[in-house]
């Protein structure tokens, strides 16, 4: 187990990392958060194609517990909810498990289509269960949530939507655009790791 332990500390890092940087907004729909939760989709990757998809999900369960842990203490400080906390565990933990899965899937095909793919996939699920889960109207609200269904223009200029879905759709163009760019030190973490002798 002490071969993942710089995924585990990388997992753990951007997870407590993301959860303080989730209080600080960025701009009228994102947080700061936003711009260091994608890199765990990044761990990851490296993850599966260094050491396979159990070790990989592995440090995905180390992520989730770590998470736990932030959800709790942020409850207890009483700047979240049991709805929020939840919602972030589980688009986190069915986002990057069936991230693992795709990755695997694809571990054969071209180097940047599993990365890619597996977390342009998992990103749309990481947002659609977080923000449904959080904040769509289909579950009672409580003080934390209620906000987020009022109407405004979807990002500011579309059609009237509510809130969560403005905020559900910066999210996700910030996560696709991180998964394109992380494809650099994707490939650069690979040929490092991979050209080391054994």
């Amino acid at each position: 187990m002490r071969f993942l332990l710089p995924a585990i500390l990388a997992m753990g890092s951007v997870v407590v990392a993301s959860n303080i940087l989730v209080q600080f907004r960025l701009g009228e729909w994102l947080t700061w958060g936003a711009m260091t939760y994608p890199f765990a989709f990044l761990v990851t990757d490296i993850t599966n194609r260094i050491h396979g998809a159990a070790a990989a999900r592995r440090v995905v369960l180390f992520g989730f517990l770590v998470g736990i842990v932030c959800s709790l203490i942020a409850a207890g400080a009483g700047t979240t909810t049991v709805r929020i906390a939840l919602a972030s565990g589980a688009a986190f933990l069915i986002a990057q498990m069936i991230d693992v899965a795709i990755f695997e899937r694809l571990r054969h095909v071209g180097w940047w289509q599993a990365p890619f793919l597996s977390s342009v996939v998992g990103s749309a699920l990481d947002t659609l269960l977080f923000f449904g889960i959080a904040f769509a109207a289909f579950l009672p609200h409580d003080a934390n949530t209620g906000w987020a269904t009022q109407g405004v223009p979807l990002l500011g200029a579309g059609p009237l939507a509510p809130v969560w879905a403005s905020l559900g759709m910066a999210d996700w163009l910030v996560k696709i655009l991180l998964a394109a760019l992380a494809l650099v030190p994707f490939r650069m973490a690979i040929d490092k790791i991979l050209s080391r002798p054994a």
